[in-house]
């Protein structure tokens, strides 16, 4: 699995550390010291662009909704079709936390 070539002992803090917030605000406070505006808007916009290939839109309303280049898209397409599953893991644990 392709996983294993992040696996180290500095992303093992960095995971750690992730998994050690609490709330939303501490993870505002974490990630504004941690990285960039523009890295964190990155990410952001991955995840967006993930959630709505997953839920099915086409390319066109992903560019229109998330401003994301049709690079970035395919990136993430590819991503979700040969990844390690982790855009969808996570997706679909937002779709449980937002039906409840």
């Amino acid at each position: 699995m392709q996983i294993d070539k992040l696996r180290g002992e500095q992303l093992d803090l960095l995971f750690d550390a992730i998994l050690s917030l609490k709330d939303r605000e501490e993870c505002y406070q974490f990630f504004d010291d941690l990285a960039t505006m523009s890295e964190v808007q990155s990410f952001a916009q991955r995840l967006q662009v993930a959630k709505m290939l997953l839920e099915g839109s086409t390319y066109s309303s992903i560019e229109t909704d998330t401003n994301a280049s049709t690079a970035t898209i395919s990136r993430v397409r590819r991503c979700i079709n040969f990844g390690s599953d982790g855009y969808k893991l996570v997706v679909d644990r937002l779709r449980e936390q937002e039906s409840q």
